[in-house]
């Protein structure tokens, strides 16, 4: 039985549940769907281990070009070293030494707190462990190329250690837009992904592209791209407001076009044009609102 989400992905119906009260004699039920959405493993989404150990899938390797051992085992997952200093989840390579381990001798490990001390470490208790099934005593082996064959020349740790998929997954989290809705009252693109909205572009942001020097690209993100618009400005007296279209006599006709004049100057032709954010021009009459007058100077 195959149905559809909201998102036109196809799922399939899991389990499906009457819930009522306790003893099931409820006049009211409630069914309850529950839906499964089977979805491989794609760049960006993000898995942990069991100590907090979290990262995203960055590469996906084919495996014949995957790293393998002496005896042609090749790992599911290669883990930068570098992830391990900052989280410090030392716990993480315990586990591995002790799947490791507990896979060679078919052992259930104890994994409970306070099993190991100072005096019997963990690290010399598998270790050992490894050394009695043949494998090097830190847990590390050779491995050799997927792709040239060749040795590699590091030592590389590896072991078996229980990771879990999280549910952030970029198939729900991915956001694109062209045109689309813009607010009513800056005129500026809107937020959110579900409204096909835009993604903010922040001061942050903008102090990289200055960083870069790309004015260009930086003016059409925060103009362009966002909430451009022409102003008549009255040169004159550097009115924002004031310039509006002339009222036309009952004897014009629809077609006649009509002249923007400056209602505090009178004039038609110190009328000019500018580009400006429309937000610039909501701002301005909120300040009029307040008995402060914005005054342009038009070069």
């Amino acid at each position: 039985m195959c149905f559809s989400l909201r998102s036109q992905e196809a799922c399939v119906v899991d389990s499906i549940k009457v819930c009522s009260n306790d003893t099931g004699t409820g006049r009211l039920k409630r069914i309850c769907i529950t839906m499964r959405v089977p979805r491989n493993p794609t760049i960006g989404d993000k898995f942990a281990s069991r100590h907090g150990q979290k990262g995203i899938l960055s590469r996906l390797w084919p495996a014949e070009d995957m790293p393998f051992t002496e005896s042609g085992m090749a790992p599911d997952i290669l883990f930068n070293p570098h992830g391990f200093p900052s989280r410090m989840t030392i716990g993480m390579l315990i586990e591995s030494m002790a799947g490791k381990s507990g896979a060679l001798h078919g052992l259930s490990h104890d994994a409970t707190p306070f099993t190991f001390s100072e005096e019997s470490s963990a690290l010399e208790y598998f270790g050992e462990m490894l050394r009695a099934g043949g494998y090097n005593y830190y847990g590390t082996e050779r491995l050799y190329s997927g792709v040239s064959g060749l040795e590699l020349e590091a030592d590389i740790f590896i072991g078996v250690v229980y990771y879990q998929r999280l549910r952030h997954m970029v198939s729900d989290k991915f956001q694109v837009r062209t045109t689309g809705a813009r607010d009513k009252v800056t005129n500026q693109p809107v937020g959110g992904r579900n409204i096909q909205g835009g993604i903010r572009f922040g001061e942050m942001e903008r102090d990289a592209l200055l960083a870069h020097g790309s004015s260009f690209l930086l003016h059409d993100r925060l103009f362009n791209c966002s909430d451009r618009s022409v102003a008549q400005v009255c040169v004159d007296c550097g009115s924002l407001l004031s310039p509006l279209l002339e009222k036309p006599p009952p004897y014009w006709s629809s077609m006649r076009n009509r002249k923007t004049v400056c209602t505090l100057c009178g004039k038609n032709d110190s009328i000019d044009s500018v580009s400006v954010p429309y937000v610039f021009r909501y701002f301005v009459a909120e300040l009029a609102a307040m008995n402060i007058k914005v005054k342009l100077d038009i070069k």
